[in-house]
């Protein structure tokens, strides 16, 4: 009964329904793609997973054009950064927060272009915003390496050592804070995947990935964001999923505030 009222309380938030539907999205996509591929005699199941995977992340990328407010407040608040110690996590921070807000508006044009809204080609829309998302990501992964390095070495200092009077509280801090930045890191790691695959063929390894795989890594990166989202008592990670986490079929949803989790599914 606990489950299930923690549950419908994270549904009443929008960032739970989203978290919720993106990691459905993509076991969607993961298992029906393993059945199209793997077992012809399910074949049709595996079609109408893949089905409801696309629908669920059409339905992200038509609630995420409310999201430029939140993104954009969030980027005013952060402006250059100030609180930050250190040069390096607020450039990449900074950057970071432009490629999630310039993300948006572009993913919205595409959108409007496919749903014959505006009279202009969505393609580029699509590759640009796909390009924002991979941007922001690899911002965040540079951030959360370069944080997950200076707090193991302020752990393993010689000055650590002798300040283990230190109060256990601020160690298990630190701790944690490794913990979570290895997390985050793991699961850009996954997106960008991903936004490399969505990207217009001939770029590295763009358009190759079967639909199980672009579902796995999706799946990976839902979790482990849904699990920081736990542990976070429910509050949307800073990190943006993309502008975001991109969708099964593309696109970002991490951002820095609103989504630290991304754009993309």
């Amino acid at each position: 009964m606990v489950a299930l009222s923690g549950l419908a309380s994270a549904l009443e938030s929008y960032r739970g329904r989203d978290r919720l539907m993106r990691t459905l999205g993509y076991c969607c996509q993961l298992v029906g793609g393993v059945l199209v591929e793997q077992c012809p005699a399910r074949s049709e199941v595996g079609t109408r997973l893949l089905a409801l995977s696309s629908q669920l992340s059409h339905c992200r990328t038509v609630l995420r054009l409310f999201d430029d407010v939140a993104m954009f407040v969030y980027t005013k608040q952060y402006g250059l950064g100030a609180e930050e110690e250190a040069i390096f996590v607020r450039c990449v921070s900074v950057l970071g927060n432009l490629a999630d807000q310039l993300y948006y508006p572009c993913e919205h044009i595409a959108w409007a272009a496919d749903a014959k809204i505006l009279h202009v080609e969505s393609a580029p829309w699509l590759t640009l915003s796909t390009a924002l998302w991979g941007l922001s990501l690899l911002l965040g992964i540079a951030r959360s390496l370069w944080m997950v390095l200076k707090l193991r070495q302020r752990l393993r200092s010689p000055l650590a050592a002798l300040t283990s009077r230190l109060p256990q509280g601020k160690r298990r801090d630190m701790e944690a804070q490794i913990r979570s930045e290895a997390l985050t890191l793991l699961s850009n790691l996954a997106d960008l995947a991903n936004a490399v695959h969505w990207l217009p063929p001939g770029i590295l390894w763009a358009g190759r990935f079967p639909p199980w795989l672009v579902g796995l890594l999706g799946t990976i990166s839902s979790l482990l964001s849904m699990y920081q989202a736990v542990g976070a008592g429910g509050q949307a990670y800073a990190t943006p999923d993309g502008p975001g986490s991109r969708n099964p079929d593309g696109g970002p949803s991490h951002g820095a505030a609103i989504a630290r989790e991304g754009p993309g599914l």
